[in-house]
């Protein structure tokens, strides 16, 4: 009975946390967070669950169209024109003139230059999103024409057309009624003494962008986008409303991407997997992503569920990878590391983990990208006669309970630990697979599962041999140089594997640099190699996405790109 009545338990837990909600409208779509955001704030947001919101709320120069996964204008009424002089880019943008704000007032060049002083202020928290636009240097308005503007930037990169339009525009007249920051240049803010724009004004609006975002500060999260927050129950939903009026519904055939289509979307806030799928199962739920493979395979022969929803599985951008530190002296030769990279069964993790839901990969470029994905490279093989070779290449010699190598007189031992985050199945499952092949060539692996903040203060603290993480990508940037160039391998840099050549800093360089698509090709060609060739950062696969949707809706724009569908065009069937 204990099993029976804790189900009850559990189903009545499930059903209060849809109780003393807004009433359910015909034209409403449910979907899952698996956390509470924490924060709306669209000049600091620090998860994929808080962006998905603000996307909803807020708009950018250029935006993403789900349909075809291509970059069309937003709030700009075209791409920019661009204009190189000497070491300087000019982005000449132009805004929608039907772009409006909740009160009626047009959206204007005045707001783009308010958002980035906001975004270069050192008064406001927002050191994420400021490092990305360090390579703009001005801002220059159009005086007869309100919505006329000119980015001024340094240097100049194909990416840089996606970067200068990719931060969400602020109103001006709610968070600096005063116009404190109006008269203060862009440039100013990048000098080093901005002191002297520390003033009881200033600091006023700095305060109204540090509060931005918050549950007390709703009233303040007004964009230009179709949605306006409605009611925020922290840790159990967030519903957005349709604005009445909204003007993007007047852009014509041209703009047809800009939706606001759901009367109303309901963010259901739910942690646990299991209550997920059984809200999912009970109609509670109308989309779900990120379902785990086996639960998925489940619903993908059941008959009663599929006659409701229907499962994607689009290409995703998340590559999950080992990485191996090579600051440690048993694997600083990249022989060792070729080794162990030839054990990884990566057919088998992809099988095992993820039921044959992934792409292998040979570097970090997604496969779909033809063009920049290495043409005749090929996924690392499982190989476990070519990994004992290597290793005895690198020194190491082989005895019965495994290898060993003599270093200035002192025994070392070949053995590893696996670090990898708990309470995953899919590193569970890979690391066990790992651990027996490498067992079986006589390397012992430890498997050491850590919570979240031991896990990553350990990589942090480069304190590992070896553990398996993901990253998430999309098709339109590949500044790669965080990820590997050796500059950022000290303490707190995102190169934790020690990864890094001359030549491969020199690529990486020259990639951020590439004026066309052919020269970046050829550069992420031979940088793919390198990452092959020192096996410190072992590409593994791409995840398939798992997604259901309920199939009253249709125009869902299912994509591989993050939310994975665009809930603003969703429609109810006829």
């Amino acid at each position: 009975m204990r099993r029976t009545q804790a189900f009850l338990f559990f189903l009545l837990l499930l059903l209060l946390n849809f109780c003393g909600q807004p009433a359910r409208q015909p034209d409403e779509v449910r979907l899952r967070l698996a956390i509470d955001p924490g924060s709306l704030s669209p000049i600091s947001y620090t998860s994929q669950e808080a962006l998905q919101i603000i996307n909803l709320l807020y708009q950018s120069l250029l935006t993403v169209d789900l349909e075809d996964n291509t970059l069309k204008p937003g709030l700009a009424s075209a791409f920019p024109e661009v204009e190189r002089k000497d070491s300087l880019t000019f982005f000449h943008y132009q805004l929608r003139p039907e772009a409006e704000w909740p009160d009626g007032s047009p959206v204007t060049a005045q707001d783009v230059a308010f958002t980035l002083k906001v975004l270069k202020s050192p008064f406001i928290r927002n050191e994420s999103i400021r490092s990305q636009l360090e390579f703009i240097q001005d801002i220059q308005l159009d005086p007869s024409a309100p919505g006329r503007f000119t980015l001024v930037c340094r240097g100049f990169t194909p990416e840089m057309q996606l970067l200068t339009g990719d931060f969400f525009i602020l109103p001006s007249y709610l968070l600096d009624p005063q116009q404190a920051f109006t008269p203060i240049p862009l440039a100013a803010w990048s000098t080093a003494d901005s002191s002297q724009y520390n003033t009881d004004r200033t600091r006023a609006v700095a305060a109204r962008c540090n509060r931005l975002g918050s549950p007390e500060g709703k009233e303040m999260l007004q964009g230009s986008a179709g949605y306006q927050l409605a009611e925020w129950a922290t840790g159990q939903y967030i519903v957005l409303k349709r604005k009445a009026d909204w003007w993007g519904k007047n852009t014509g055939s041209t703009a047809s991407y800009l939706t606001a289509n759901p009367e109303q979307i309901n963010f259901q806030i739910i942690p646990d997997n299991t209550t997920a799928l059984m809200a999912l199962k009970n109609a509670q739920l109308d989309v779900l992503d990120n379902i785990p493979v086996n639960e998925f395979a489940q619903l993908r022969q059941d008959e009663n569920f599929l006659k409701d929803y229907d499962l994607h599985t689009p290409q995703g951008y998340d590559l999950i990878y080992a990485a191996i530190n090579t600051r440690k002296p048993a694997f600083r030769d990249k022989r060792t590391r070729q080794a162990i990279a030839h054990l990884m069964d990566v057919s088998g993790m992809i099988r095992v983990s993820q039921q044959s839901y992934a792409t292998p990969t040979v570097g970090p470029i997604p496969p779909d990208r033809e063009n920049l994905y290495h043409p005749q490279l090929q996924p690392r093989r499982y190989d476990p006669e070519l990994a004992t070779t290597l290793l005895k290449a690198a020194g190491w010699i082989q005895e019965q309970k495994g290898w060993y190598r003599n270093i200035n007189g002192q025994r070392e031992d070949l053995r590893i630990e696996l670090l990898y985050r708990a309470g995953n199945t899919m590193y569970e499952q890979m690391a066990m697979i790992f651990q027996q092949h490498a067992g079986k060539a006589g390397i012992p692996v430890t498997l050491s599962p850590l919570e979240g903040n031991v896990y990553s203060q350990k990589i942090e603290q480069r304190d590992y041999d070896m553990h398996f993480r993901g990253i998430s990508g999309n098709p339109f940037v590949f500044n790669f140089k965080p990820l590997f160039h050796t500059s950022f391998a000290g303490p707190g840099g995102m190169n934790t594997t020690g990864f890094g050549t001359p030549e491969s800093d020199d690529i990486l360089n020259q990639i951020n640099e590439a004026e066309n698509e052919e020269a970046k090709a050829r550069l992420l060609h031979r940088l793919q190699e390198i990452i092959q060739e020192e096996a410190a950062f072992v590409p593994l696969y791409f995840r398939k996405e798992r997604i259901a949707i309920h199939n009253r809706f249709t125009n869902t724009k299912v994509s591989g790109v993050r939310p994975y569908y665009d809930l603003s065009s969703f429609m109810l069937k006829p």
